[in-house]
This record gives C-alpha cells, sequence and structure tokens, in this order.
C-alpha cells in the first residue's frame, strides 16, 4: 500500500533475522541458542539498585534532563582511564562519545564516512548488525577470508589491491559470529599489509573483556600507530544491556563529527543510564565482576564443547571458542543449514543459520550456524545439545 513512499534505502535492507527468529522461539519448550543475549544472573542487580538511589539523591534533577551530545565526562573519563592503564594508550574525554549501544556506533559512523557505492571491507561471515546498519548507507561489501588465527592474508591483499575500500570493519576479539579470535601474529601481519592504505579501520570490540584466560590478552591491531583507527566498546556484555550504552574512541576530529552525527540522530544516550552505570562503575570493583561472568562463561562454553564432542556427528565441525559468547558450526559441504532448522525447531531447539552473516548469500546453500551458549544453563545445553544432534542425524 504504502511501497511507492518508501526509500530505497528501506526497501533494500534486510529486517534482522535474529529478532524475527525470537518472534518464532517465544515458546517456553524451546531450548534457543538463537539469541546473543548474555546471562541475567551475571546482572549486578543489587549494586545498580543502590547506584539508582545514590544517583536520585546526589544529582537530583540532573539524572532526568536534557544532557550534552558526547556524553556524561565521569563515564567517558572512567572509559579512558581504563584504556590507557590496560593498553597505554594516550587519550582523553576528547576522544570518546558515548552511544546508544554499539548498534547506534554502527549507524553514526555509517553516517558520517559512507556514500552510496563505497566499498567497505568486512570478514567472512560478519556481524548481522553491521551488514544491516550500512545497508541504509548503500555501501557495497567487499570480503576476507576468516581463518582460524584471524584474517586469510593473501585474500586481504586480494581484496585491498582490487577493491581498495575505504573502510574496514573487524571483530578481532571472539568474533560474532565464530568466537574466532586474531593471534598476535596475525594481527600484526594484518596491519603490516593495511598500514599504508587510504582506509579507516573500525574495531568493535564488545566481547574483549570476556576472555576466559587473562594471559592470553592481545592488543589491538595497529593500535598507538595510526589515527585512522576507530575502536567500539560496549557495557551490554558487563554490566547490563538493557542500558544501551556504548562508546567510540576514534581521533578527536572523527569525534567532532560523530558529535554532529548524534546531534541530528538522538540529541544524547539515555543520561538517567549514563548516571547509573558511572555512579557503578565509581563504586564497584569492575574487574572483580567481570571475573564472575568470565568463570560462568568459561563453564557454558565447555559443557557447549564437550556436549558436541560427545553427541555430534563426527563429520561435523565447530570452533572452541576462548572467550565471548558464541561457537560456530559447520556441516559437510554441500548440506543445507535451513533444513536443519526445520528439524531443529521440531525437536524444540533453535539456532540463528549462517546466512545472515554473509554477504549475497544463497540461503540453501550455507552450510554454517551460530551458537550462543551465555543464556543457559548446563543442564539446559546438554538437552539442546543432545536435540540437536538427533536433528543431524536425521539430515
Amino acid at each position: 500500500m504504502f511501497e511507492e513512499y518508501y526509500s530505497e534505502r528501506i526497501k533494500n535492507t534486510p529486517s534482522s533475522f535474529i529478532r524475527e527468529i525470537l518472534k518464532v522461539i517465544q515458546d517456553p519448550k524451546i531450548i534457543s541458542f538463537a539469541g546473543g543475549l548474555p546471562n541475567p544472573i551475571s546482572f549486578p542487580q543489587e549494586e545498580l539498585k543502590i547506584s539508582m538511589n545514590s544517583i536520585a539523591d546526589k544529582y537530583g534533577a540532573k539524572i532526568y534532563q536534557y544532557s550534552t551530545t558526547l556524553g556524561l565526562e565521569s563515564l567517558r573519563q572512567f572509559i579512558a582511564d581504563r584504556y590507557n592503564k590496560q593498553w597505554g594508550m594516550n587519550i582523553d574525554i576528547g576522544n570518546i562519545i558515548i552511544t546508544t549501544g554499539s548498534q547506534q556506533a554502527l549507524d553514526l559512523i555509517g553516517k558520517i564516512f559512507i556514500n552510496e557505492g563505497d566499498k567497505v571491507m568486512v570478514e567472512k561471515p560478519s556481524y548481522l548488525g553491521l551488514l544491516q546498519s550500512f545497508c541504509l548507507y548503500r555501501a557495497e561489501f567487499v570480503t576476507t577470508k576468516l581463518n582460524d588465527d584471524g584474517l586469510d592474508i593473501e585474500d586481504l591483499k586480494n581484496t585491498l589491491k582490487t577493491h581498495k575500500p575505504k573502510l574496514a570493519y573487524l571483530i578481532p576479539n571472539f568474533q560474532n559470529p565464530t568466537g574466532l579470535t586474531y593471534t598476535k601474529e596475525n594481527r600484526e601481519k594484518v596491519f603490516d599489509v593495511i598500514k599504508d592504505e587510504n582506509m579507516i579501520l573500525v574495531q568493535d570490540d564488545p566481547y574483549g573483556e570476556l576472555r576466559f584466560e587473562e594471559s592470553e590478552r592481545i592488543p589491538y591491531i595497529g593500535m598507538n600507530k595510526t589515527n585512522k583507527n576507530i575502536y567500539l566498546g560496549s557495557f551490554s556484555k558487563i554490566i547490563t544491556p538493557g542500558m544501551r550504552l556504548g562508546y567510540i574512541i576514534a581521533d578527536k576530529e572523527i569525534i567532532r563529527m560523530l558529535e554532529t552525527a548524534k546531534q541530528a540522530s538522538d540529541l544524547h544516550s539515555n543520561i538517567f543510564a549514563q548516571y547509573l552505570i558511572s555512579d557503578y562503575l565509581q563504586n564497584n570493583d569492575l574487574d572483580k565482576h567481570i571475573e564472575k561472568i568470565k568463570k560462568l562463561y568459561k563453564e557454558q562454553a565447555t559443557t557447549m564443547v564437550e556436549a558436541m564432542k560427545e553427541y555430534f556427528p563426527s563429520n561435523i565441525k565447530f570452533t572452541i571458542p576462548k572467550g565471548g559468547m558464541f561457537t560456530w558450526v559447520t556441516l559437510p559441504e554441500g548440506e543445507s543449514v535451513l533444513r536443519l532448522f526445520d528439524k531443529a525447531i521440531a525437536k524444540n531447539v533453535a539456532f540463528v543459520p549462517g546466512h545472515p552473516f554473509y554477504v549475497n548469500p544463497h540461503p540453501d546453500k550455507v552450510n554454517t550456524l551460530r551458537l550462543n551458549y551465555t543464556n543457559a544453563d548446563s543442564e539446559t545445553i546438554k538437552t539442546g545439545i543432545k536435540r540437536l544432534s538427533e536433528a543431524l542425524k536425521e539430515i
């Protein structure tokens, strides 16, 4: 009825496949490995309740009023201090803008950098939220293969030589959807290849704090070596996703442009949430809290991996995550994951088929799927994997 009125941008942008799946699997009988949901028991609810009362008493009307676009200074200062301490960076609050989740960060980056037809390099596969967001700006996606240790260097060289992308979007830590992490050696090789390219590098890192073994922490690609790096972070996976607070770290000139774009989008992110998270961070030990989450998720990841080893047919491959929230499963060549999806739903277990994570996929020819292990207890994980293995054996 309204087709003639819609913009070409929205008509060519797919809806979020995961959001559509979540509508379908509301039946409590279904065990869902589909969402990327943090485990609710990891939310510091009592501490946040204390902070709510604290900010109401301390700041009064300020927490209910309009605020500045860049975000609350105390929250930005905490981020700057943390990155400077962890990575030896030299940033201040002028390098940081608070966003309404990482998803808005992607939207703002699209707004300030992408003209119709501009080429954007992404991993193969890549985060579907990015593909959806940049579709709105009519980006042309080019892909580079992802190996177990990170980007395929030869494919990266060919992609850059052939397409000359304006911007690259990478998830080096516990990549969504695969759960893979770039090694230190791979990151160094990637930077050696891209350092002379006329290209902005966006590194999205919502899962980096969720590394199971702290000794394996690895610096970002080209960190402290170029001002063309943009880093995205989030409080969604380490405190609470419902507050919708993320942030961008970038050169101050880029931050100024992002500020203008955000003014046009929503004026500023939820200021009550900013005061709340800032107060929580000032009065609690974030690292101690994160350790609890990592212990929980490591147990859940181990449970899922061990269950897959026990129940899955031997010709099914899967990644073994060292952090984050996901594992990636690959069926035999030529098998359609959509066929498996129907069988799995019939057995009351759900997952995300792999095709939304690829650029221009043929859904019936994709043989990969994503499993989330963070939002179910161990017994539920075992039961769900057993059901999924029964569906696998049927196909």
